[in-house]
């Protein structure tokens, strides 16, 4: 079993994204991972924003029962791989979590990208675009694992 941990600022918009993302893929691919997704700005309890939900929605993956979480140190110590949507994630991660640093990566780099814009404030267009923009990425960082 894998576990990933994908990071974002709030955990309502990005990351719950991947979360779903990432769960479909691996189960499409029969890989056994399980994944789970936290806020370095540390919110807890809070809902994925409504755009999130909806163009999830329209690829038939429901999120609509996420709660946003804090990143915690028995989350990076559960994790085999944490992933970062931006920079700074992984930057703040490194800061606080010093001894898993070897395990923080920054997704968008598995899709030929430098960060996944946040989509929050924008329209849902700028939602469907990070949804595809993690897609990739999350399907390339799923089929470079060792099985």
């Amino acid at each position: 079993m894998t576990n990933i941990l994908v990071v974002c600022t709030g955990n309502i918009c990005r990351s719950p994204m991947a979360e779903g993302l990432f769960a479909d893929y691996a189960r499409r691919r029969g890989r056994k991972i399980q994944v789970k997704s936290a806020s370095v700005l540390g919110l807890n309890g809070k809902p994925a924003h409504k755009h999130a939900i909806a163009v999830m929605k329209e690829i038939s993956l429901d999120i609509s029962g996420h709660k946003a979480q804090p990143v915690t140190n028995e989350l990076m110590e559960w994790a085999d791989y944490v992933l970062g949507m931006e920079i700074n994630h992984s930057a703040t991660l490194r800061d606080r979590y010093p001894l898993f640093d070897d395990k923080i990566l920054l997704l968008p780099t598995f899709g030929g990208l430098v960060e996944l814009a946040d989509p929050l404030g924008g329209w849902r267009r700028r939602f469907r675009k990070s949804r595809e923009d993690i897609q990739r990425c999350s399907m390339a960082f799923i089929d470079q694992i060792p099985a």
